[in-house]
C-alpha cells in the first residue's frame, strides 16, 4: 500500500511540474539561506580564529596602568612571573616613538619597541639576518631589528643588515629585518630600559605550556599581580587569547542561531505555500477522493497520500535548497576570502527543517481530504 501511495503522490507532483516548482520555491530559499548563512558565519569565524592564533596561541597578556605609587613591573617582578608554574617564557614589551636616522636619511616618529628573545621564538620572525638573542638581552647590546619599510627609507638600494642607525644618541647595528608590515624598530628591552629613560615594563606576554590549564595559570599570575600592586586589582588586566577564541565561538553560536531563526521565516512562508497548494489539490481532486472512498479506501490511506505528497514537495525543495546553499556559500567564501566550511550538522538541520515543514503544513490538507464523505464528494464533483 505504501508503494502505491507513494506512486500516486509522485505522479500528481510530476503532472503539475510548474505548480510544484513554484510551491517548493519558498522551501528552496529557506533551506539555501540557512546553509549559506551558517556556513559563511562558520567560515568567517574559522578565519578569525586562525588569524588570532597567529598572534600566539597559549598566550596571556598582562597590561598595567601607571599610578602615583607604581609605574609598572620591575626586572625582579618579571622574573617572578616567569617562575609561575605552567609558563614557558615571558616577553616584556616597551614602546615609544622617536626619530631615527642613518648616514643618508632620517625618519621621524618611528615606533621603537623593546623586546626579548622569547618574542621571536613565539610570535615573530625575521626575513634577513638574525633575531634578538638571549645574549643581547643579558648584555644589553645596542642592536636592532628593523621592519622592511624602515629598511627602504633609511638604506635605499642597500643591504640593511650590518648597517648602522642612530637612535637617541647611540649607534645601533642592524642585525635583521623583520617580517612585519608596520614601521617599527625592535631593540633588546633591557637596552631600552637603560637608554630610553624607561624604568619599568607595563606590558608582558606570558606563554604557557601546552599541557597547562589556562585558567590555573591566569589565577596564579593574578595572585602575583595582586601582590605586586598592593591588592589594587584595577591597576592591571590579564587577557588570554584562548578566552578570546572561546568568546568568538560563543558569538558564532549565537549569531548562527539568530540567522537560522531569520532564515526559518522563509521556510515558514514556503510551508504556507505548500499548504495552500495542497488545499487547492484537495478541492480539485474531490471526485478522485470520493471514488477511492466509495471503493473502500480508508481515511488513513487518503490522509497518508496527501501527507506524503506534501513531504515529497518539501524534501524536493530541501534538496535543491541544499545544492543552492552550498554553492552560494562557496562563492561568498571566495569573494570575501574566508574559509569554506560545510558541516554535516548544518546539512542535517536544513533537511530536518524541510521535512518538518512538509509534515506540519501538509497535515491539515491531508486531514481535510481524509474527512470528506464519499457521497458528498461525488455530489460536489
Amino acid at each position: 500500500m505504501i508503494r502505491e501511495t507513494f506512486r500516486m503522490a509522485w505522479t500528481n507532483i510530476v503532472h503539475h511540474k510548474m505548480r510544484s516548482f513554484l510551491t517548493t520555491l519558498g522551501v528552496i530559499i529557506g533551506v539555501a539561506s540557512i546553509i549559506a548563512l551558517i556556513s559563511i558565519v562558520n567560515g568567517a569565524t574559522a578565519s578569525i580564529n586562525a588569524e588570532v592564533s597567529t598572534f600566539g596561541a597559549n598566550k596571556l597578556t598582562i597590561q598595567t596602568t601607571t599610578s602615583p605609587l607604581k609605574a609598572g613591573l620591575s626586572q625582579g617582578q618579571l622574573e617572578e612571573l616567569n617562575q609561575v608554574d605552567g609558563t614557558r617564557g615571558i616577553a616584556p614589551t616597551l614602546t615609544t616613538q622617536l626619530s631615527v636616522r642613518s648616514a643618508d636619511a632620517r625618519l621621524d616618529d618611528v615606533t621603537i619597541s623593546g623586546r626579548n628573545h622569547i618574542y621571536y621564538q613565539e610570535s615573530a620572525d625575521v626575513t634577513q639576518g638574525r633575531e634578538i638573542k638571549i645574549s643581547d638581552v643579558e648584555q644589553e647590546t645596542v642592536v636592532a631589528v628593523i621592519s622592511p619599510s624602515v629598511a627602504r627609507t633609511l638604506f635605499p638600494g642597500q643591504e640593511p643588515v650590518g648597517q648602522s642607525l642612530f637612535l637617541n644618541g647611540l649607534t645601533y647595528q642592524v642585525i635583521g629585518v623583520s617580517d612585519t608590515d608596520s614601521e617599527e624598530i625592535v631593540i633588546p628591552y633591557t637596552t631600552a630600559l637603560r637608554t630610553l629613560d624607561i624604568d619599568t615594563v607595563q606590558q608582558v606576554d606570558v606563554f604557557k605550556e601546552e599541557s597547562a590549564d589556562v585558567a590555573t595559570v591566569k589565577r596564579d599570575l593574578s595572585a602575583k599581580m595582586y601582590q605586586f600592586y598592593n591588592e589594587q586589582e584595577d591597576r592591571y588586566t590579564i587577557v588570554s587569547l584562548d578566552e578570546a577564541l572561546d568568546s568568538i565561538d560563543q558569538i558564532n553560536t549565537m549569531l548562527s542561531l539568530l540567522l537560522t531563526g531569520i532564515a526559518s521565516i522563509s521556510l515558514i512562508v514556503g510551508g504556507i505555500g505548500i499548504m495552500n497548494m495542497m488545499l487547492v489539490s484537495v478541492t480539485e481532486r474531490t471526485t478522485e477522493i470520493g471514488l477511492r472512498k466509495a471503493l473502500g479506501a480508508r481515511p488513513r490511506a487518503i490522509r497518508l497520500q496527501f501527507l506524503l505528497e506534501s513531504i515529497l514537495l518539501s524534501l524536493m525543495g530541501g534538496g535543491i535548497g541544499i545544492i543552492v546553499g552550498v554553492g552560494l556559500a562557496y562563492l561568498v567564501s571566495l569573494l570575501i576570502g574566508t574559509t569554506f566550511t560545510i558541516s554535516v550538522g548544518t546539512l542535517l538541520l536544513a533537511a530536518g527543517f524541510s521535512m518538518l515543514v512538509g509534515v506540519v503544513f501538509g497535515y491539515a490538507p491531508a486531514r481535510k481530504a481524509s474527512l470528506l464523505h464519499p457521497i458528498e464528494a461525488l455530489r460536489n464533483a
